[in-house]
């Protein structure tokens, strides 16, 4: 009886082995030999992005290939495109967030009996978000492991605008600093895409929030999305504001994506034994500083990524599960600024849009508006 066993148990494996082969397959025969892609020639400023055609990706035993219907729009991007962070190569396609359908999946035998994989229950048709460096184009293929699946309840719309700056909340706000109840936090600035993540998150947390913006009209939807206290840097003096709110003890954490206009004043309003997370360059980069500048307070800086803390697919799957219960839920409200086309005048506007600092929410491309 244990033999039968055996031999059925293996035969069953056999058989999904060959039908995921013959849907990996079956789809491949109708993909296109060309996509379209968002890439630059050279690193510089706006009029560097063009739109152009590439041949399709190479695709590995152990990709997924997705069919793109959004790309969500991330400081990243910008970084990448003005030469902050190297790149190898170019023409080079930019990017990192999109979202649509798989239409071919893994062949390699080991990534189709992997638990991990198994676990997100991949299929032809399902949608999902990719995350992974130079993937703004029609098609992409990526690792299995840098894709996750969207639940039914949720588009793919919204799930672009949601992944990367939401999953940088839960992650940084767990592992950077974890935010517990009775916390007093500061976030530079609110009112952003990753800003309103950060401030609903902490809020679930148990968290009061303190947060800069640059004007009335962004410190009301930071408010609405649960900020306690939101500071205008342009007419009030931050360092005096935090001090004030705090009884003169300064907070517990600081969630910085300013950067280098913000830096230096962080150490006046962290208290004793604070953490300054530094999470982004809107401003430019932080200036090299010695390490001792530290120990008055014996503040902990940090600089993580959301890929450091979400790197093993049992980490991604936990995290993206926490995320969509929140979105599920309601605690976390997913707010989209605005649509643009796939064109180079679309993505050229969506950077410039971002980093003028007048966009509350998420800003995302429509693969199908060009």
């Amino acid at each position: 009886m244990f033999t039968l066993y055996r031999r059925t148990s293996r035969l069953a494996t056999l058989r999904t082995i060959q039908l995921h082969r013959h849907l990996s397959a079956a789809s491949a025969m109708s993909l296109p030999s060309t996509v379209e892609a968002v890439t630059i020639a050279k690193t510089g400023d706006f009029d560097v992005i063009e739109k152009t055609t590439k041949p399709f990706p190479k695709v590995d035993s152990d990709h997924i290939v997705i069919k793109t219907e959004y790309f969500g729009v991330n400081f990243i991007d910008t970084y990448f495109r003005k030469g902050l962070y190297p790149i190898k190569e170019f023409p080079a396609i930019i990017g990192q967030e999109v979202s649509g359908t798989i239409v071919a999946l893994p062949t390699d035998e080991k990534v189709l009996n992997d638990p991990d994989y198994k676990a997100r229950k991949y299929s032809v048709g399902s949608k999902v978000t990719g995350n992974e460096t130079g993937i703004h184009a029609s098609y992409v293929s990526i690792p299995w492991k840098k894709a996750s699946v969207i639940p039914d309840a949720i588009s793919t719309k919204v799930a672009v605008a949601a992944y990367v700056q939401a999953m940088t909340a839960i992650t940084f706000m767990t592992e950077a600093y974890n935010v517990s109840q009775g916390d007093v936090v500061l976030i530079h600035t609110v009112a952003g895409g990753l800003g309103l993540h950060l401030t609903q998150y902490a809020k679930h947390r148990g968290a009061t929030v303190i947060g800069t913006t640059s004007s009335k009209e962004k410190a009301e939807v930071a408010k609405a999305h649960g900020a306690d206290h939101v500071i205008l840097y342009t007419s009030e003096n931050t360092v005096d504001r935090v001090l004030e709110l705090t009884n003169g003890e300064g907070v517990h954490a600081i969630f910085d994506g300013v950067g280098k206009d913000t830096f230096e004043n962080n150490f006046k309003i962290i208290r004793r034994k604070g953490t300054l997370v530094s999470i982004g360059n809107a401003s430019g980069a932080v200036l090299p500083f010695p390490p001792l500048q530290l120990s008055p307070k014996n503040v902990k800086l940090v600089r993580p990524i959301v890929n450091n803390y979400a790197f093993t697919p049992s980490e991604i799957l936990h995290y993206t599960t926490e995320l969509y219960d929140l979105i599920g839920r309601g605690i976390l409200k997913v707010n989209i600024y605005k649509e643009y086309s796939f064109t180079a005048e679309g993505v050229q506007q969506a950077q410039k849009d971002l980093v003028g600092g007048k966009t509350t929410g998420k800003l995302v491309v429509d693969v199908n508006a060009s």
